[in-house]
């Protein structure tokens, strides 16, 4: 307040000086209207200052937008002055001065201000001392010098500069070489970031750059890897704009961002047409893919959802966060076991879908082997029910979600799942209702996915465990395979195994290595693999499609579809049967459940039959 005072007076005697030409000394009367406009002058912007609690701002995050409302103010103060020395006719005070006068006011009060700020933002302090970064601060590069590169800066020159020391910038403009971002200097581009990252001994890298293609992004990334640097990356625009928080939405890399898949496109419009004021039921809802589902679903507004599920903690969850988020819209959640036939008949009696979409399952390969006859009930029986009552209940249409371990399967859960394609299309051949399957590979951060296990497993300092150096999956994140399954809908005539475009496939040990590097740690230095061998029924690597199917292109690029099978309701009730037997059996071995696989699905093998083949 005091120096803006200094600013006002000092402003009118500068003014005064360049009208009147009187350099040393001003005439006595003359002097006392001055004092007298810059008492009037400084009490008018002291108000208006005042009122627009200016002396509410801390200098420290003042930004443009306040140093422009200050110059704003100043004009508005001089012709406010001005009035008032018209009215009260003190002809000393002319509007030319007023106006000179407010100018210099607007620029003198911006200059300080500017140079306290950048006096604060460097740590000067009231000793007059540059703090020093901690020894012990984190160095740090960040790629992208762009906006969201300043904002982060700025918070770290603000508040952190005692934990992170930055030590340069990169960026891919060779215009912008040697420029600086808020002092920060821009040291390279992507080819210098290895270079850069060993000369200065980096120890962590934030990715700053919110609006990149995936390609580049998986390039820069894979770069970002070659050094021993952790990397933190900024999110996607979309969400950057729901918290503009900056620097708390810098997250630990995720594995999608290495993969580098464009966006898929959707037909949303004949996705809304099926699903819009429909009642849609999906059972394993409260599962990975079950739950995505249910949220990608009720977007499109149906009439009601339909939550089935056995597992009663995910079936409250996204009941509870479906309702939060869509409070008018008419959501049942409904704890049922799909092997429960007179259950299930209840559900579909009291609700009449028009669109079901089965999700549940038995998916885990390994507790499947050890609790076969437990994957024949839920999978097969349970698809079974779920099937039957679509065709009793007349519904519209039928997706099943179904697996890559369904072809040439070499395990319980894949041959369970190829069965229940069978009876898929097999039961479209004489039913109303359009059944169809869609066909994945694994989803990132499913339940039972490698990818959570392995960041639990660096997280405790290791050891990774892989089960073979080359075995390989298909990838794909949970709202890609869930945006995939929806569009294939919208193509089902009935009878067709829809087969996901998964990309090409990923060794699960240089997935390992990639975590870990991207953790800033070394791998078998810092974060030992080890090497565990090949689960039961574990093959190295899986199949899309079997070799006698085919493939048909749909109207999506990543949509195909599988040429079908030649089977009928007679071989699936003769297959059901010798299922039966089994299940009926007081003892029953492994080698037994085994022979009725191989008899029941001709594509059953063992698992050491495919390996030696792959290998």
């Amino acid at each position: 307040m005091v120096l803006d005072i200094f600013c006002i007076a000092f402003a009118y005697y500068l003014g005064t000086i360049l009208i009147t030409d009187a350099v040393i000394k001003l005439p006595l009367y003359y002097v006392k209207k001055l004092l007298r406009t810059i008492a009037i002058s400084i009490v008018v912007y002291q108000i208006v200052f005042h009122i627009t609690k200016r002396y509410k701002n801390i200098i420290r995050y003042e930004e443009g937008k306040d140093y422009i409302t200050y110059i704003i103010l100043s004009i508005i103060s001089s012709l406010i002055v001005s009035i008032i020395d018209f009215i009260l006719k003190l002809d000393v005070a002319s509007i030319k001065l007023n106006i000179l006068a407010g100018i210099f006011i607007g620029i003198m009060m911006v200059s300080y201000r500017i140079i306290v700020r950048y006096i604060l933002v460097f740590d000067v302090v009231n000793r007059g001392v540059i703090t020093k970064t901690d020894d012990n601060a984190k160095r740090l590069l960040i790629i992208g010098a762009g906006n969201a590169a300043h904002e982060i800066i700025k918070n770290i020159h603000s508040n952190m500069s005692e934990v992170y020391n930055i030590i340069g910038i990169i960026d891919d403009n060779k215009k912008r070489l040697g420029y600086t971002v808020s002092g920060v200097k821009i040291l390279g581009n992507r080819n210098d970031i290895v270079k850069i990252c060993k000369e200065n001994k980096i120890d962590l890298i934030f990715f700053s750059i919110a609006r990149i293609d995936n390609e580049n992004k998986k390039q820069i990334l894979n770069i970002c890897q070659q050094t021993n640097a952790k990397v933190r990356i900024l999110p996607g625009m979309r969400e950057i704009i729901k918290d503009k928080k900056l620097f708390d939405n810098l997250r630990d890399v995720e594995i999608e961002d290495i993969l580098g898949r464009d966006p898929i496109k959707l037909d949303n419009q004949n996705i809304e047409s099926l699903i819009k004021d429909k009642v849609v039921l999906v059972t394993g809802g409260g599962g990975s893919i079950g739950s995505e589902l249910c949220r990608q679903i009720i977007k499109y507004k149906p009439e009601r959802l339909v939550i089935v599920d056995i597992y009663e903690n995910n079936l409250y969850d996204i009941e509870l966060e479906l309702k939060a988020k869509y409070p008018k819209m008419k959501i049942d959640a409904i704890i049922a076991s799909i092997r429960d036939k007179k259950r299930l008949e209840q559900i579909f009696e009291k609700y009449n879908p028009y669109l079901v979409f089965h999700a549940a399952a038995h998916k885990h390969v390994p507790l499947m082997e050890n609790s076969p006859l437990e994957a024949i009930k839920n999978n097969v029986f349970g698809t079974y029910n779920v099937v039957n009552a679509c065709d009793k209940y007349k519904v519209k249409r039928f997706i099943l979600i179904s697996t890559d371990k369904a072809v040439n399967p070499t395990n319980i859960m894949g041959a369970t799942k190829r069965m229940c394609e069978m009876i898929v299309q097999a039961k479209n051949k004489v039913s109303e209702t359009e059944f169809a399957a869609v066909r994945f590979g694994n989803v990132l951060g499913s339940n039972g996915s490698v990818v959570p296990l392995f960041k639990k497993q660096i997280a405790e300092g290791g050891p990774v465990t892989v089960t073979h150096k080359d075995i390989t999956r298909f990838f794909m994140t949970i709202p890609e395979a869930v945006e995939l399954v929806l569009q294939a809908m919208t193509y089902a005539n009935g009878g067709e195994i829809f087969v996901l475009d998964m990309g090409e496939p990923v060794k699960i040990y240089d997935l390992a290595v990639s975590l870990i590097k991207l953790s800033g740690l070394i791998p078998n230095e810092d974060i030992k693999i080890e090497i565990t061998g090949l689960r039961p029924g574990e093959k190295l690597y899986e199949e899309l499609l079997m070799g006698e199917e085919g493939l048909e292109k749909t109207a999506h690029n990543k949509i195909f579809v599988a040429e079908p099978m030649d089977i009928t309701m007679e071989d699936i009730s003769q297959k059901m049967e010798a299922f039966s037997k089994v299940l009926e059996k007081k003892e029953v071995t492994i080698g037994d459940i085994k022979d009725t696989m191989k008899e029941v699905i001709p594509t059953f093998h063992e698992p050491e039959e495919i390996n030696k083949e792959m290998e």
